[in-house]
């Protein structure tokens, strides 16, 4: 029986998870493997992970990125009937619509592939008398993604690409009822030649999405966007408690 740990930093963690969960196979019903479930410390490795490799990250050149997303597009083309027949083993979606799915994924990477062209800046001169305007278009750094059961190929790989062809460093958070999906694509993109640190995955329940929505280390953007993010969690966790005491 398989066991499913999170990425951090290139590679498989090793350390004892205090909490697993149970994959099954929807076609049957059994249980197929297990999930481990990151608690605090392992969710603060991997934003350190993706914190540090930031740092010269940023600086690559847009052509070493879309080298490696070219790569990386040519792996997941050539995979693709692979990743379909993990997605199906774990969620159960039909071979045709798996396939599908990563068909869609792959649309967002070639887009990426073409992101030089749209990270230029601008300058505007005279737009008042002795005023200059100039625009430039920088990395945000480390940011995270917590994806859903429904798409567990086509939702993640919306975001990482585009995140990672602009100087980003990601931390995916899967659902932990089809982890498998994201774990081979991250390996794709070892293949493909990203630095270890860029793209890091975590597994868990509620404790792991808090633990990235409450991080301080990831950059003041996000920041902004995990306040809010946070206050819609907590009112539909209210909502919901409510609910369930009639």
């Amino acid at each position: 029986m398989k066991t499913v740990s999170h990425w951090i930093n290139g590679s498989l963690t090793t350390d004892k998870a205090s909490q697993m969960g149970e994959i099954f196979n929807p076609a049957t019903g059994k249980i197929s493997g297990t999930v481990n479930f990151a608690d605090i410390t392992t969710v603060n490795q991997a934003v350190q992970a993706a914190s540090s490799a930031f740092d010269t990250w940023r600086h690559s050149s847009l052509t070493k990125r879309t080298q490696v997303l070219f790569a990386f597009r040519e792996l997941v083309n050539k995979n693709k009937e692979k990743i379909a027949e993990i997605i199906t083993s774990e969620h159960g979606k039909v071979l045709s619509d798996a396939q599908g799915e990563v068909t869609r994924g792959l649309e967002v990477v070639e887009f990426a592939c073409g992101i030089p062209h749209l990270l230029k800046g601008g300058f505007s001169e005279e737009v008042s008398t002795g005023v200059d305007v100039y625009s430039i278009r920088q990395p945000l750094g480390p940011v995270a993604i917590i994806s859903p059961f429904n798409f567990p190929a086509m939702v993640p790989m919306w975001f990482f690409p585009i995140a990672i062809a602009c100087g980003n460093t990601v931390i995916v958070k899967p659902s932990e009822k089809d982890p498998s999906t994201i774990m081979f694509i991250a390996n794709l993109l070892k293949e493909a030649g990203l630095p270890d640190g860029v793209f890091n995955v975590v597994h868990g329940d509620k404790v792991a999405v808090d633990a990235l929505l409450l991080t301080q280390v990831l950059n003041q953007f996000h920041l902004l966007v995990q306040h809010l993010l946070q206050s819609m969690y907590m009112r539909m966790a209210q909502k919901l408690e409510s609910e369930c005491r009639r």
